[in-house]
């Protein structure tokens, strides 16, 4: 099994145990520069909607580091979900 097989499995348990792909931008201030915002993507896979790994990672930003946080913007999808099941009307045969 490779690195990637492996990551892909993390993700796909992490699914079937309830948990969302997370996504969150994080607006902040430079420290050196506070009039200016810089933009950081964070990802994994959460709980929504208390978010609890989200809100650790913001508590270890806000104790560890410098630039002081402006805005968090939240997106989140569970990317197993029941099929989308369509009736068709006709069947075509080929062959």
């Amino acid at each position: 099994m490779t690195n990637r097989d492996v990551s892909y499995d993390r993700g796909f348990k992490a699914q079937l145990a309830g948990l969302s792909l997370t996504t969150a931008e994080i607006l902040y201030r430079l420290p050196d520069h506070p009039s200016l915002l810089q933009s950081y993507i964070w990802q994994e896979y959460d709980c929504a909607p208390r978010f609890p790994k989200l809100k650790s990672f913001l508590d270890f930003w806000s104790a560890k580091l410098d630039g002081k946080l402006f805005r968090v913007t939240v997106a989140h999808s569970k990317l197993i979900r029941p099929a989308e099941l369509r009736l068709i009307g006709s069947e075509f045969k080929v062959h």
